[in-house]
């Protein structure tokens, strides 16, 4: 099986799957007039050419885009097996470089670059380098800094506005009734999960797709954050947004077409980058992170002169994948039903990774909620360095998130004064974009080529 990944695994199935031998990307190919008998040669540097009487002849070669990918319905998930150009980390290195020679030249056309940080990748990068978290944060913010970075930001106030927008979406779904033959549909699968997302596109279609949850996930409300917020109040400096992630479907997500914004022929997430790729970006450099000085992270929605903090990480109720299951149920208790739930119990079911949740009164069951997920450890994170299972690592990462100090979405005054300046003036259909979105069937061709991979 993959190198990837083997952490979320129901039944069968785990979060890598190569890509289908029915694959319809049509290849244009060009034509030309050729004899009967044609040589082919091959380079070491991977290069096919083709021999002429005279000259070698290179040929061209056949890319396909992540958004090709995305388009197709052969494969069942497009992930980590797709080459993709514009979110490596040969790329993001080029980007930086091109960048500081820009502002060398006081050009007007550098950008502002932003690294959004999730805490997934954080810790496992702690675990690494034998870290604390808020200590891991502060010296990836000096790296990033040195590569050329203008600010660098945890992603909390988009985890916590992803929360509430997805206890306020449940709240909607239930209490919809038949109305004018529009339904909100239950159960709602409050899923972020790009690979899992794309899977459904494509092999259930418009069965399943009504029941995922419409709220943005935290990536991409940071994208929405970035390009549109942080941009209308410093300047109108073109921003290049940078998240470091702990799935390589991060990349799938940031290339959707619903994330590209026409007006600006911009995505909201330029480049994502997996802690498995920082830390080749680390070695390839000869550096270690812990021997990197410290340095702070930006809160640009604070609007003043000094906006720079120390890192200080905090964590959700639940579990390390975002607590979503968690938050939901215990809000949809009490809006619903009246009902304070303290500490929500599950129930194991197929396996460790599937678990349940119920809550019941007076013998009736009123809620019933399943999770199951495993970001803390997925295939982007980094592999353990003295030789610990994937289990094992699995459950230091879980300890090290159980460690963190614990937040309260609802308390965050930050997120209140950004829903207050940033969304109460929008129009509800424009506040609904900002924070939602949308997803689509693959319909399959009836005739695909059948290439073999």
């Amino acid at each position: 099986m993959s190198g990837f990944s083997g952490v979320l695994q129901l039944t069968d199935l785990d979060d890598f799957i190569t890509p289908s031998q029915e694959c319809i990307k049509p290849v244009e190919i060009e034509k030309t007039v050729i004899g009967t008998e044609q040589k082919y040669g091959y380079r070491k540097t991977g290069l096919i050419f083709k021999l002429n009487k005279t000259v070698a002849q290179t040929l061209q070669k056949v890319e396909i885009t992540l958004s090709d990918c995305l388009a197709c319905s052969g494969c069942i998930t497009s992930a980590e097996s797709v080459l993709v150009t514009q979110q490596s980390q040969e790329e993001l290195l080029r980007v930086f470089k091109d960048n500081k020679n820009l502002k060398l030249g006081k050009s007007q056309e550098a950008k502002l670059i932003v690294v959004s940080l999730s805490i997934q990748p954080v810790l496992s990068l702690a675990v690494r380098y034998d870290l604390s978290p808020n200590n891991c944060a502060a010296k990836l913010a000096q790296y990033f800094k040195q590569l050329g970075a203008d600010m660098v930001i945890d992603m909390s106030i988009a985890e916590d506005m992803a929360l509430l927008e997805s206890q306020k979406e449940f709240i909607r779904r239930y209490r919809t009734t038949e109305s004018d033959g529009v339904k909100n549909i239950l159960p709602m699968l409050a899923s972020s999960c790009p690979g899992w997302v794309c899977y459904a596109e494509k092999t259930h279609g418009s069965y399943i797709l009504p029941y995922i949850a419409t709220t943005k996930s935290p990536q991409q409300i940071m994208g929405s954050l970035i390009k549109q917020w942080v941009s209308r109040n410093l300047g109108d400096r073109p921003i290049y947004h940078v998240t470091v992630m702990p799935c390589y479907d991060k990349k799938l997500e940031a290339a959707r077409e619903d994330f590209f914004n026409k007006e600006t022929q911009s995505r909201d997430v330029d480049c994502v980058i997996t802690a498995i790729e920082l830390e080749q970006m680390l070695q390839k450099d000869d550096i270690s992170l812990s021997s990197l000085k410290d340095s702070t992270l930006s809160q640009p929605w604070l609007l003043r002169n000094n906006s720079e903090v120390d890192p200080f990480l905090m964590r959700h109720i639940g579990s390390g994948s975002g607590g979503y299951a968690d938050h939901i149920f215990k809000y949809a208790a009490r809006e619903l039903f009246g009902e304070e739930v303290d500490k929500l119990v599950y129930k194991s079911l197929r396996n460790p990774d599937f678990r349940e949740v119920i809550l019941e009164k007076e013998g009736r069951v009123l809620l019933r909620f399943a999770i199951a997920n495993g970001c803390l450890n997925g295939g982007a994170q980094a592999r353990a360095k003295d030789g610990s299972t994937v289990k094992e690592l699995t459950t230091q990462l879980e300890n090290l998130y159980n460690s963190l100090p614990c937040a309260s979405p609802e308390e965050n005054q930050t997120v209140k004064k950004l829903y207050d300046s940033w969304l109460s003036g929008q129009e509800s259909d424009k506040c609904h974009a900002i924070l939602h979105t949308q997803y689509h069937a693959v319909e399959k061709l009836p005739n695909a080529l059948n290439i073999k991979w």
